[in-house]
């Protein structure tokens, strides 16, 4: 007779088989009674709906979040497709979110089908799915990205409601953006006889500064005997600039972003010192800080480490084989590689003071910031030297956040984006609450983008003459939240005031 070690480890099996499929949404009929009973009961499986499952982990809480929204956008998909076959999609906002860019997690899926039953189905953590009985675009207006059935940019740009350029401007402005030649939606637009429509996405494309599309829209409508007025839909929606020759939609995402939210920063972030008279004197504060801020750090992060083991890595005076009377093997390499990036930032901040560029600092080290952090881990055999490379080549999930980074191939785009424009923002205020924020919403590597966040902002703290400054671990749910704030509703004052609080206590 078989173990109950042997017959979870068979149970597990056919949970691997599964996935192996690339099967997210389990049904009753992919896995025997007796299987699902004995994963659910081992923490393996978790019932999202009546006779639908998601793999979990065993050692997640009671409501803990994190495996329902990393499984969020592959449920609804297998759970779409059982039921509606390929009769599905997304409604034309909410596809060109996701076109765009924002895999986040929304509180309701809205999704079109002509078999449609027009109700909601809830789904864990107060998230929800709504079909609504309508026609499905023309095919050629619906695309398939990362599996999920969505309205082409051009088709979505058509469908969408007046309301929705004020709503979600920034997403709006996004996908004209991507747009770049009138005929991409020009033979929509005709066919259709959409001649309001055409007066607004010309207004909508001169708004963004793409007169010619605007013109060639207006003229070939007329041309063809529409009769177009244009109107402005961003009416009332405050101007952002965006680049004429910049079609991704993550990088012009990321650059609104920046450019709405610096105001709120600079009203909720306090004014700059400017750059120290003693630079001496300030890399001594720096060196002071820094049992602390390796403490509190790491543990943000989940390391268990002490005062004492941190002490003893600083001064060399550790062994990483015998290294399990302090804490695990694991928590000692973090600390040690923590106290070599913390040395490699030092030096970025003294050149900070010395009046260079903040965002070419960072652009030129922060490569070898975060060789330092994980160089231990490397010499340890735990990672393989490939891992040092440079930026993730694989997706990243955020534990317990609705916020999904963006994929790896976007990642390569927004990085030098996202250095030109720390390079180029004139406010130390801006360049410290923005430039964590947006790092850690690109999210560039598999690890450590907290720690490289927190490095990140100490630099760009410096070159406004600000503190040191750490972030305590006691605050670490408060830290988060605001993070959650400002990447899921598009919200920075929660981050903004509270790391203004930790600056002003720190110069207090």
């Amino acid at each position: 007779m078989a173990t109950p070690s042997e017959n979870l480890a068979a149970s597990l099996e056919v949970l691997k088989g599964l996935q192996d499929q690339g099967i997210v949404a389990i049904r009753t009929t992919h896995i025997t009674r007796t299987h699902r009973e004995r994963l659910l009961k081992n923490g393996f499986l978790r019932e999202v709906v009546k006779g639908w499952y998601i793999p979990s982990r065993p050692d997640e809480a009671p409501g803990e979040s994190t495996a329902w929204y990393t499984s969020f956008w592959a449920f609804c998909t297998d759970y779409l497709n059982e039921r509606f076959g390929g009769d599905w999609c997304l409604s034309p906002e909410q596809s060109l979110s996701l076109q765009t860019g924002d895999w986040t997690v929304p509180r309701q899926v809205q999704v079109r089908s002509p078999k449609g039953g027009n109700k909601p189905l809830s789904l864990p953590h107060e998230t929800s799915i709504f079909d609504v009985r309508l026609a499905l675009p023309p095919a050629q207006d619906i695309e398939v990205s990362n599996g999920v059935r969505v309205f082409s940019l051009p088709g979505g740009l058509i469908a969408s409601s007046p309301t929705n350029f004020t709503a979600q401007p920034i997403v709006m402005r996004a996908a004209l953006a991507a747009i770049t030649d009138a005929s991409q939606v020009l033979g929509r637009l005709l066919e259709g006889g959409h001649s309001t429509i055409a007066g607004r996405l010309a207004g909508a494309f001169r708004n963004i500064g793409r007169a010619s599309i605007a013109d060639n829209i207006v003229e070939t409508m007329r041309a063809a005997g529409y009769t177009v007025h244009e109107t402005d839909p961003f009416k009332g929606v405050p101007h952002v600039a965006l680049g004429l020759r910049e079609t991704s939609p993550y990088v012009n995402r990321v650059s609104m972003t920046w450019q709405k939210m610096r105001k709120d920063v600079l009203d909720h972030f306090p004014a700059p010192p400017g750059l120290p008279q003693d630079k001496a004197a300030y890399l001594k504060s720096v060196d002071e800080v820094y049992v602390t801020d390796a403490y509190n750090s790491l543990s943000i992060e989940g390391y268990r480490v002490s005062a004492a083991l941190i002490e003893r890595v600083r001064s060399g005076d550790w062994n990483p084989d015998s290294i399990e009377a302090d804490r695990s093997h694991r928590d000692a390499l973090a600390a040690r590689g923590y106290w070599q990036a913390f040395q490699r930032v030092r030096q970025s901040v003294d050149r900070v003071l010395g009046s260079e560029n903040a965002g070419y600092v960072a652009e030129a080290e922060h490569g070898a910031w975060y060789r330092e952090l994980f160089g231990p881990s490397v010499a340890a055999g735990i990672l393989k030297p490939a891992d040092l490379a440079g930026y993730r080549n694989g997706p990243v999930y955020i534990r317990r956040s609705m916020h999904v980074p963006p994929n790896r191939e976007a990642v390569r785009e927004l990085m030098p984006a996202f250095f030109e424009l720390l390079r180029s923002e004139p406010e130390p205020a801006v360049r410290v609450v923005m430039g964590h924020f947006i790092f850690v919403y690109i999210h560039p590597y598999l690890d450590g983008n907290g720690r490289m966040g927190r490095f990140l902002m100490n630099v760009m703290l410096a070159s406004g003459g600000y503190p040191w400054t750490v972030v305590p671990v006691e605050r670490r749910d408060e830290y988060m939240a605001a993070l959650e704030q400002a990447s899921v509703e598009g919200n920075i004052v929660p981050f903004a005031r509270f790391l203004g609080e930790l600056v002003k206590e720190e110069r207090n």
